[in-house]
């Protein structure tokens, strides 16, 4: 133990005494200490993040049906712009989507695959084929 004994009771370098064991088999709490919450930046990045680029999608989306309106009336370096903002769209919504995971896998949602072993192969072989039933086993 790290702490000094004064009168039988163990003193922690903090000052506090731990509490003292209670008597019986199953004595002690009932329930486990909860966990103390706390603002995690890397969390409220990624969730700003997520916000921005779901924003920036949602308006591109916009943009492109305007130039694409424009375009069909005759305004032929509309297609242009219709294309960029179609781009720029696609482009948001893969962050987004990637900047979801990412925040999933932080708040404790999802998990990361398990990693491959070192003997699977990138193609796996062929499965022999295996006599099944009983008339197979004659």
């Amino acid at each position: 133990m790290d702490g000094e004994v004064v009168d039988r009771v163990v003193v922690e370098p903090s000052g506090h005494s731990p509490a003292p064991p209670a008597p019986g088999k199953r004595a002690g709490a009932r329930r486990a200490a909860k966990p103390k919450r706390s603002m995690d930046p890397r969390m409220l990045g990624l969730a700003l993040g997520v916000t921005v680029a779901v924003v920036a999608w949602g308006y591109l989306v916009y943009a492109a049906i305007d130039f694409g309106a424009e375009a069909r009336s005759g305004e032929s370096a509309a297609w242009f712009f219709l294309a960029l903002a179609s781009l720029g769209a696609v482009a948001c919504l893969f962050v987004g989507l990637m900047l979801v995971v990412r925040l999933l896998r932080a708040l404790g949602i999802t998990q990361a695959p398990a990693p491959r072993s070192p003997d699977a192969t990138d193609s796996p072989e062929p499965a022999t084929a295996q006599p099944a039933g009983r008339r197979a086993a004659r």
